[in-house]
């Protein structure tokens, strides 16, 4: 994959980081780039293999949120970034490890959950600059992991799905209405057009009980944690925004659709 892609046409950035398997690698002496989960952003539930990759790294980089949460961490020289200048934060990262430094790239949560598209970006930065460098993802701790334990919702028992990307989600979207009902519903919205009350209209429209349990769990794991209760058409009054100021609910949001179990 090239540095130019269209999430609509394609190349997929997630695709590319899922096309092969991880080489091996002896972490001493390969001195990988690593990818490391952070967490929901609680210093708590940063790992402690993940906080060793960030503190021996000479060269951070992430968007400006996910950075500040490990600041303080590390000596590292840090590349901040958001959406518009991704790219050119991700060049000079893959500069500065292709001149030998150390680097660690950092996403929140899991990146296994929902950070293929970053993970592929880096990757591709990577492979640009120093074809022989290898990489290495470290999971973290996911709001969906959080969010499944708030909700008694078993992953085993649950269809997890991320709308948390750009580009065609449709396939997503239809996992979603295929499963609701039958297994519980984790979900990951996409701020700010398909937040929880717009999945839940669709939900709705595709033939969805509406009185499932729809649970919207907000800043887990921090102080203003807090966790709204619906049904699935008390949710539904919250669709038809698409911008921050159209939600009740922020981005850091995780949608659980509980099925009915029955005890006994």
């Amino acid at each position: 994959m090239s540095g130019e892609y269209d999430l609509d046409s394609g190349p997929d950035p997630a695709t590319f980081a899922a096309e092969r398997a991880e080489s091996d690698i002896d972490e001493e002496t390969d001195d990988p780039v690593y990818v490391v989960g952070i967490g929901p952003g609680n210093p708590e539930y940063l790992t402690p293999r993940g906080e060793r990759a960030i503190r021996k790294a000479d060269v951070v980089v992430g968007f400006t949120t996910v950075v500040e949460c490990i600041a303080d961490r590390t000596g590292a020289d840090l590349l901040t970034c958001g959406y518009k200048d991704e790219a050119e934060a991700l060049e000079e990262f893959g500069r500065r490890v292709a001149g030998g430094e150390s680097g660690t790239a950092v996403a929140m949560g899991d990146p296994n959950h929902s950070g293929y598209q970053f993970v592929g970006k880096v990757q591709d930065a990577v492979e640009r600059a120093d074809p022989e460098r290898p990489m290495r993802v470290i999971p973290g701790i996911s709001s969906v992991q959080m969010a499944a334990s708030r909700a008694r919702t078993p992953i085993e028992e649950s269809e997890f799905v991320t709308l948390h990307k750009s580009g065609d989600v449709s396939e997503e979207l239809s996992r979603l209405a295929n499963a609701v009902g039958k297994r519980h519903l984790l979900v990951l919205p996409r701020p700010y057009d398909l937040m929880p009350g717009e999945i839940a209209q669709f939900l709705l429209e595709r033939g969805a009980d509406p009185d499932l349990d729809a649970l919207v769990l907000e800043n887990l794991t921090h102080d203003d944690e807090i966790v709204h209760r619906f049904t699935l058409t008390g949710l539904s009054e919250h669709a038809g925004g698409d911008s921050r100021d159209e939600t009740p609910f922020s981005d850091m949001v995780v949608l659980a659709v509980r099925r009915e179990v029955t005890v006994g």
